[in-house]
C-alpha cells in the first residue's frame, strides 16, 4: 500500500468512489486538483508501470481507490515538485516496502558530507535521449525539429533532453490541435524565460554555496517560486479571458 510523505497524495485530492472506477471516472474525480489531466496523460503513467488498474475480461481499465491515490501522488509530484518519471518511480518503490521519502527540499534524515550530491542534484540529473522523449510524448520527429528551430524545446548541451521535456512537447501539441503554431508560441517562451530570469535573481547566491543542503534549499525555493509565477500567470490569463468575454 502507498503511505505518502507529508504533502503527498492524501492531501487535497477528492475522496475515491468505493468500487472499482473506470478511467472516465478517475478523471472527472482529478479534474478539480488536475485540470490539466488527460485520459492520454493517464493511458501514458500506465505504460511508464507507475499505475497498473486492473483490467476486465474485455480489456477496460478499472482503478481502485490504491491507484487513485498513487496516480494523484505522482501527478502532484510532477506538478508541484517537477520531478521526472524515474525519481516518482523509485520513490513509489520506496514508499510500497514502507520507506519514508522526503519531499524534495527536505532535509534527509541524516548529514549529508559536503561532497555528496543534493536532493535537487540527483534529480536534475536525469536526461534523456531524443527517441526516448519522442515515444515518452507520442510526437514526431518532425514536429520536434520544428519546436526546436523555434526555440521552444531542445535538449540540454550533450545530456540530452530534460524530463519536463516530456510534458512541454505534449503541451505544444495540444496547443496546436487548436490551430496554435510554433510561431504563435514565442511569446509565451520569452515570458518563460523572463520569470525564470526573476527567479534566478533570488536563488543565485544560494546556489554557490559550498553546503549541499544550502545548495537544496535553493532548488526548493526556485520549484517554490516557479510554482506561485505558473499559479499567478494562470490566474492572470483567467482574468483577462473573463474581462474580454464582457
Amino acid at each position: 500500500m502507498l503511505h505518502t510523505p507529508s504533502g503527498g497524495a492524501g492531501s487535497g485530492t477528492a475522496t475515491a468512489e468505493s468500487g472499482p472506477m473506470s478511467i472516465g471516472a478517475v478523471l472527472n474525480l482529478l479534474r478539480d486538483e488536475f485540470p490539466e489531466i488527460t485520459i492520454s496523460k493517464i493511458r501514458f503513467l500506465e505504460s511508464e508501470g507507475l499505475i497498473e488498474p486492473q483490467r476486465t475480461p474485455s480489456g477496460y481499465r478499472k482503478f481502485s481507490a490504491g491507484d487513485v491515490e498513487r496516480l494523484s501522488y505522482v501527478l502532484r509530484m510532477q506538478r508541484d515538485h517537477y520531478l521526472p518519471l524515474k525519481v516518482i518511480r523509485e520513490q513509489l518503490d520506496a514508499l510500497d516496502r514502507g520507506e519514508q521519502v522526503p519531499l524534495p527540499g527536505q532535509a534527509p534524515p541524516c548529514d549529508l558530507p559536503d561532497s555528496a550530491p543534493g536532493p535537487a542534484e540527483a534529480v536534475s540529473s536525469a536526461r534523456m535521449g531524443r527517441a526516448e522523449l519522442l515515444a515518452a510524448a507520442e510526437v514526431e520527429d518532425r514536429q520536434l525539429a520544428e519546436w526546436e528551430s523555434y526555440g521552444l524545446i531542445g535538449p540540454v548541451a550533450e545530456d540530452g533532453y530534460e524530463a519536463e521535456a516530456v510534458e512541454v512537447a505534449r503541451l505544444i501539441a495540444d496547443l496546436g490541435r487548436f490551430g496554435l503554431e510554433p510561431r504563435h508560441l514565442r511569446a509565451v517562451k520569452a515570458a518563460a524565460e523572463r520569470e525564470a530570469g526573476l527567479v534566478e535573481q533570488i536563488v543565485a547566491p544560494l546556489r554557490r554555496h559550498r553546503n549541499p543542503k544550502t545548495r537544496a534549499h535553493a532548488e526548493a525555493t526556485a520549484r517554490e517560486l516557479a510554482g506561485l509565477s505558473v499559479r499567478l500567470h494562470a490566474a492572470l490569463v483567467r482574468t483577462a479571458l473573463r474581462v474580454r468575454a464582457h
